[in-house]
């Protein structure tokens, strides 16, 4: 009888330890337990946080940027607080962030290290804050980025070194700041950019604008846009849209020299200095050369006039010039 009860018990206790295996192994490999319900882990605090990575930090009033994003975090949404300033490394940790949306706040400072760590990055919204400038390099590092808007800023010049190399950006947004002219480095160095928006800007309708009437030529924009684009300064080229002015208008412009150009004026111009300094070293050689002759000719004869001998005058002849002789001889 206890032979056949341990029989029959085999089998269900197989099973029961198959049950607990199973259990162990999700809460190893999930990370859930199952007295709790499934959370978003390392989610930082006052966020509300998804499993598929989204950090939802909105319209919180948060002063700086929240501590605790991790690796996990693919969406930061930080749009309507207040922050005025992003240091180095503001984003550590989130070395898989995809988009970040950083509009409405009070930015007036982005340090050049900011966006540090962020390789991947594709989507970065820095509109409606106070920005005056930006450093050198800030979004160097995003060479992932294909979306990039400062729009609504104070911004009155964007250099090409502050943009850097983005060779996947397609979509920059420079709508409404104080722009005047864009360089030309700024969009060599952005073969993809495809969009990109300038309304509400004072633009200089001078020789700096060349390049960008350049790309807007090449780049047709439908007519609602275009039609925006006008200028301000000077007084004779007042409303007269961007679009609307050929190469031809430029002659007048010096052209910018080529990096050949530049490559051959940098590589003489040492060369030509060495030159005429060689140049002048022998000049002043021979002359002092030349010099030092002519006082060694000038030692030699000085001593040759002095040890010639004067001639003597005979007796006869030193009395007859005398008066007393002539007065004898009459």
């Amino acid at each position: 009888m206890r032979d056949f009860f341990f029989s029959r018990l085999q089998p269900q206790l197989f099973l029961l330890l198959l049950l607990s295996l199973k259990r162990v192994w999700t809460q190893e490999h999930v990370g859930t337990t199952p007295s709790r319900s499934p959370v978003a882990p390392e989610c930082p605090e006052a966020c509300s946080c998804s499993l598929d990575g989204k950090a939802n930090c909105s319209a919180l009033e948060l002063p700086a940027v929240p501590a605790g994003l991790s690796w996990r975090v693919c969406s930061l949404l930080l749009d309507h607080n207040r922050v005025s300033a992003l240091p180095p490394g503001a984003f550590a940790g989130a070395g898989a962030l995809l988009y970040l949306d950083l509009r409405g706040n009070r930015l007036r400072s982005v340090h050049a290290r900011a966006f540090w760590g962020l390789g991947v990055l594709q989507w970065l919204d820095l509109s409606a804050n106070q920005l005056e400038t930006l450093s050198p390099g800030t979004f160097a590092p995003l060479r992932a980025l294909r979306f990039l808007s400062l729009a609504g800023n104070r911004l009155t010049v964007l250099e090409p070194s502050i943009l850097g190399a983005l060779p996947l950006l397609r979509v920059l947004s420079l709508q409404d700041n104080s722009l005047s002219a864009l360089e030309a480095g700024l969009l060599n160095g952005l073969p993809a950019l495809d969009v990109l928006r300038l309304r509400g800007n004072p633009w200089a309708c001078s020789c700096a604008l060349r390049p960008l009437c350049t790309w807007l030529r090449k780049h047709p924009r439908p007519a609602s846009e275009t039609e925006t684009l006008i200028c301000v300064s000077p007084r004779r080229q007042t409303l007269n849209l961007l679009t609307a002015f050929p190469d031809s208008a430029f002659r007048h412009c010096a052209q910018p020299l080529a990096a050949r150009d530049l490559a051959v004026i940098y590589a003489l111009g040492p060369v030509s200095f060495l030159a005429s300094l060689a140049i002048c070293l022998a000049l002043g050689s021979v002359l002092t050369a030349c010099s030092a002759r002519r006082r060694r000719r000038r030692t030699m004869v000085r001593p040759l006039l002095r040890r010639q001998p004067v001639p003597e005058v005979p007796a006869s002849q030193e009395g007859a010039g005398s008066p007393a002789a002539a007065a004898t001889q009459v």
